[in-house]
């Protein structure tokens, strides 16, 4: 029988993860938090196949979720406030005839690097890459790439400054 490959979660040292959060690799995927991050009550960090990377010293706030299937990429210092969505993966409702649960997933992932601050209340949808320093205003609904040192807010986020 060949080798099978399972699901890990790999903590850095001083990691800070609260009792309330549920951190957990669901059909197959991996998990890695750096380095003196902090994760906070209610966070729910869950792989659905993919794999979910945290760099360094990033904060992640209560009732924050974080979903894998296309994988999602954070990179070192970020803040992302409480409440908000970072979801990988989209439903596919090309068919009238077909119902959307049936219809399936596509999933591009998310890409977020360094010293980026995320707002309250904040969506980030696939496929989305958000650039070096950028600052995403509170209860934003992210839906394109965002540019480094950029300031965006809105639903959808629009360009308001560069940093």
């Amino acid at each position: 029988m060949g080798k099978v490959d399972m699901p890990t979660i790999v903590k850095g040292d001083q990691v800070l993860i609260s009792p309330t959060a549920v951190i957990e690799c669901r059909g197959g995927g991996n998990i890695s938090i750096g380095n003196e991050t902090e994760i906070l009550d209610g966070v729910l960090l869950l792989t659905y196949g993919g794999n979910i990377t945290i760099g360094a010293r990033c904060s992640i706030n209560a009732y924050t979720v974080i979903y894998g299937h296309g994988n999602t990429t954070i990179g070192d210092d970020v803040l992302i406030a409480g409440h908000c969505m970072i979801i990988p993966n989209q439903h596919v409702f090309t068919s009238k005839e077909i119902p959307i649960r049936l219809q399936g997933n596509s999933s591009k992932g998310i890409m977020i690097e360094n010293d980026v601050w995320i707002g309250h209340g904040c969506s980030i949808l696939d496929g989305v890459h958000i650039g070096t320093g950028a600052v995403i205003g509170a209860g934003s609904v992210v839906t394109k790439d965002v540019q480094d040192f950029a300031v965006v807010g809105g639903v959808p986020a629009e360009l308001i400054r560069m940093r």
